[in-house]
């Protein structure tokens, strides 16, 4: 039988197969190395999927950072407010009321459900007052009393933010009330609500503060909020949060430090802490230059 075996190099050859081989193997582990892609980051979604909808916009430039199911539709909840205070800003700029105006309290905004400032039928609150009260205390009853002072019913005023929300770009979001308080015909998206906060801070710099406020003095009393991004990460200065249990805990954050400007939407969280980390945890990602480029991949609450 003739043999195939191959030949065995002398032992001359041996050093210079040996680093032959030594440099392909390093050239195959570099090339490995390089063509890896990067690493994949896990985010944990405190909510399940049909309740989730996020999005994070650099409000300078119009950018997506980050974004899921942003267009779908979605209860706002006390988002709605962030609608009656524009109206509200609306009017103070054309001088139909002054921070000095007194709003009638109807039997009908005094009626709302808590959160609320309590107002008796009759009772008043000056507009610099309601605006600290919608802002801090999402108070149901003063939304409802501007609303009505506004529009001459909280139907008409609804018209009307459905109205400021089309002319706005806001096209997937329908109001129904001043208040943010169920109903079933009363939808927006993450997106709408993005846009929304963009413009509240662009068209109304003066009164942004507002926003910012922790806890306001009402009748000789410390009326305090819950928004609990403020003062937890630098730079947040807004905006507003919402719960009702069809959309479960959704928040608007503005962004504001070192240049960089966001807007920063979540909705649907199982709860106000945990939502409140999502958010923390989304400004992170959005302002590291490494996670601009990595894949992430999202573990929501039914999942984990």
């Amino acid at each position: 039988m003739t043999r195939t075996d191959l030949p065995l190099p002398n032992s001359r050859s041996l050093p210079l197969i040996h680093r032959v081989f030594a440099a392909l193997g390093l050239l195959l582990l570099v090339g490995c190395t390089t063509a890896m892609p990067p690493p994949e980051s896990v985010l944990a979604v405190p909510a399940p999927q049909q309740k989730y909808a996020a999005l994070v916009v650099d409000a300078r430039t119009g950018k997506q950072l980050f974004e899921v199911n942003s267009t779908a539709q979605r209860y706002p909840a006390s988002l709605t407010k962030m609608m009656t205070l524009y109206l509200l800003f609306e009017a103070l700029e054309s001088g139909r009321v002054s921070k000095e105006t007194q709003i009638p309290v109807s039997d009908h905004a005094a009626s709302q459900p808590p959160t609320k400032m309590r107002f008796r039928r009759g009772e008043t609150i000056d507009v610099d007052s309601a605006i600290r009260a919608i802002v801090v205390k999402s108070a149901n009853d003063v939304a409802v009393a501007v609303g009505e002072y506004l529009g001459g019913s909280e139907e008409q005023f609804a018209a009307l933010m459905t109205a400021k929300a089309r002319q706005l770009g806001m096209t997937g979001t329908v109001f129904r009330n001043a208040s943010g308080l169920p109903d079933d015909d009363q939808h927006t998206t993450a997106r709408d609500m993005a846009v929304l906060g963009i413009a509240l801070h662009s068209r109304f710099p003066q009164h942004f503060h507002y926003f910012s406020e922790s806890d306001f003095m009402f009748r000789g009393r410390l009326v305090r909020g819950h928004n609990d991004m403020l003062g937890r990460v630098r730079g947040v200065d807004g905006i507003k949060t919402g719960y009702i249990r069809a959309s479960g805990f959704n928040i608007v954050t503005s962004y504001n430090a070192d240049g960089r400007q966001l807007v920063v939407v979540v909705m649907g969280a199982d709860s106000a802490r945990q939502r409140n980390d999502h958010v923390e945890a989304l400004i992170q990602r959005s302002l590291s230059p490494q996670m601009a480029d990595s894949k992430t991949r999202l573990m929501f609450a039914d999942q984990q």
